[in-house]
């Protein structure tokens, strides 16, 4: 019975069970389910760690090419521009101080492209593109958020392998 004078014995515990067999049943249960815990971490780190790259085949890169673009003139100006990625995105650069220059790879069948916006203050300023070292287009902008923009054509990433095109810098 349990109470004040019998501390150890549980009211609900049959008759001939003692103290030693339930701490062992005890254990037991604690075995079995650091056991089971043990499988479903190992299932868990498998699932994430063991299956990368077998699920979805890497995509390969796209070919790209040198593209330079290059701002001069006075006044700030924010640049716009077309760079390495698979998507095409623009990146924009704020505030610049001219003059500014960037040779970036650009994604084959993507257009290169550079945008300029001056400042409120204003100002002159040119912006130019050379593919591959051989410049392209050049356009300029003048006084209070003058814009002007320069754009060029790459090949196709299909025309890669003719003889033009064989060596991308």
């Amino acid at each position: 019975m349990a109470g004040p004078e019998n501390p150890g014995k549980n009211a609900a515990t049959p008759a001939g069970e003692s103290a030693e067999k339930r701490r062992g049943g005890d254990r037991a249960g604690f075995l079995a389910a650091g056991a089971v815990l043990a499988v479903c971490l190992g299932l868990v780190l498998y699932g994430t760690l063991g299956t990368t790259g077998d699920t979805e085949p890497e995509r390969p890169k796209a070919p790209t090419a040198a593209v330079t673009y290059q701002v001069t003139g006075e006044g700030r100006v924010d640049v716009s521009y077309l760079a390495r990625s698979e998507e095409g995105r623009a990146t924009v650069e704020k505030d610049i101080a001219l003059p500014w220059k960037k040779t970036v790879q650009v994604p084959l069948g993507r257009p290169p492209v550079i945008g300029i916006v001056l400042d409120g203050k204003g100002g002159q300023a040119r912006c130019a593109l050379a593919i591959r070292g051989a410049h392209v287009q050049s356009a300029t902008a003048s006084g209070t958020y003058g814009r002007a923009t320069c754009a060029g054509e790459l090949p196709a990433p299909a025309d890669v392998g003719s003889p033009s095109n064989s060596t991308l810098p």
